[in-house]
């Protein structure tokens, strides 16, 4: 996964075709938010939830303008005030061994992105928080519908890694992880790719999506950003 040298973007790498993903928008300095349109972005679909879309006193000044041609769309694939979900995930969505509640609880958001990216103008962002495990979920699926089975651990791997490395330099601590350093992260991480590995093998993710009403057309259409981020 090729990383992205956007100004101020952190976990941001190229997935595939025309898609990329990253950590939080608010990171982008101004210069960065032209660099990733010089690059070809035109949409920057946005899963987090409703209360997680603020900036922060250390995030750069961003004017309006300087977003001009892309455009931000919200999608969020969780509801935490579904007490049965945050019973198994809480605090927050940060495992793959999670990914399967989230299909099960909330099928029609997970949808809802995929018809999101098909109808998307150019090439496209994709971030949560983090950029690991809300990403991490959509990217899976996505790769799975490009039939890119061979991609799915290694995404994973770079945006876990880049989270991580942030933590060490981050200038507001998370309230539940810390920097770890290599004995202690890479078993984490062993673990985690396991849960993954297992969630990708048993999901049918065409079948998926076209009984949640995604249609042919659109997952074709995003089969088509994915393998060269043409026209849609």
């Amino acid at each position: 996964m090729r990383q992205v040298e956007w100004e101020g973007a952190v976990n941001a790498r190229h997935v595939l075709g025309g898609l990329y993903r990253m950590g939080r928008s608010e990171w982008l300095t101004e210069r960065g938010w032209r660099q990733a349109y010089d690059d070809g972005v035109r949409t920057v679909i946005d899963l987090r939830n409703a209360d997680e879309r603020s900036r922060r006193p250390t995030d750069p000044a961003v004017p309006d303008a300087a977003l001009a041609g892309i455009t931000v769309v919200h999608r969020p694939t969780e509801d935490q005030n579904h007490a049965e979900f945050m019973e198994l995930a809480a605090p927050y969505l940060s495992h793959p061994r999670f990914y399967p509640h989230n299909l099960r609880f909330f099928p029609d958001k997970v949808a809802a992105v995929v018809r999101a990216l098909a109808a998307a103008e150019g090439k496209v962002i994709m971030h949560c928080s983090a950029g690991r495990d809300r990403t991490g979920l959509m990217v899976t699926l996505l790769l799975l519908l490009a039939d890119r089975r061979d991609l799915v651990e290694a995404q994973y791997d770079a945006g876990a890694r880049g989270i991580n490395d942030w933590h060490r330099v981050s200038p507001v601590k998370h309230p539940y992880e810390r920097y770890l350093p290599a004995p202690e992260f890479e078993p984490v991480l062993r673990e985690r790719v396991a849960a993954l590995a297992e969630f990708a093998d048993g999901l049918a993710v065409e079948e998926f999506l076209l009984g949640q009403g995604c249609t042919s057309a659109q997952l074709a259409a995003v089969r088509r950003l994915l393998a060269d981020g043409a026209e849609r």
